[in-house]
């Protein structure tokens, strides 16, 4: 008995340490991930939160943190439109989705798993194509990750499931795009978010989708006078095929 409680005390001993140093980078991971358009932060931030799931794999925080990290990188990735972006989005969400899916089943009642699967399989596609990621059978997993967001916590990370699920709706192909359903979940995150440009341009889209010409005209015009380039150029774009 004493060797077995020396041998649980020993084990213990060698643990504790590494769940601190875990739950240390996290912490710090954080922080990081608070910084804007910031791709070295979000590398760092992904190898601090990869290393505390790998380490703990029934961390629910470690697991849904690496999903969020690796979104991050890959969105801002395509966002600065880096040299090989494309690669970029479809590995590192392939791996977020990864540990997505492991924070889904480790908690799924908590909104985080959810979104974070669900936006890591949006940047896999901006990375394989959406054709692709729906031959490979992604659609009613990522409807359903973000429906659950929405019911969960709608306002979850400023009205996040709100917009995905509308951009979900609206990017789809003929004949899975749902006009209405992208039109009803747009429209109530611009009465949140009203100067939010990705919203702006999300919105605008889909206002021209149902030819609502003038509509999408003032809503990306005041897209295109946002500082945020990415989103600027989205609307110049649109407006210029107006």
């Amino acid at each position: 008995m004493k060797k077995f409680l020396s041998a649980t005390a020993v084990l213990i001993m060698m643990v504790l340490p590494v769940i601190a140093m875990a739950q240390d980078g996290l912490e710090e991971a954080k922080a990081l991930m608070e910084r804007d358009n910031d791709l070295e932060a979000y590398q760092k931030a992904i190898d601090l939160c990869a290393a505390a799931a790998d380490s703990q794999p029934q961390s629910f925080e470690a697991n849904w943190m690496a999903a969020k990290a690796y979104r991050l990188y890959a969105d801002e990735a395509k966002k600065q439109q880096i040299e090989g972006w494309e690669a970029v989005c479809k590995d590192y969400g392939k791996k977020g989705m990864g540990y997505g899916e492991k924070a889904i089943a480790l908690d799924p009642g908590r909104v985080e798993g959810h979104f974070w699967y669900g936006t890591c399989v949006g940047s896999y596609s901006d990375g394989v194509s959406i054709l692709t990621a729906l031959k490979e059978g992604l659609k009613d997993k990522t409807q359903t990750s973000f429906e659950t967001a929405y019911k969960i916590d709608k306002m979850y990370k400023e009205a996040g499931p709100v917009l995905a699920i509308g951009r979900f709706w609206s990017v789809l192909p003929w004949p899975l795009k749902d006009k209405k359903k992208a039109l009803t979940f747009l429209e109530e995150y611009h009465s949140y978010y009203p100067d939010n440009p990705e919203g702006l341009v999300y919105l605008g889209q889909a206002y021209l989708d149902v030819k609502e010409k003038d509509k999408a005209k003032a809503l990306l015009e005041k897209a295109a006078a946002s500082d945020e380039k990415f989103y600027s150029d989205q609307a110049n774009k649109l407006l210029a095929d107006l």
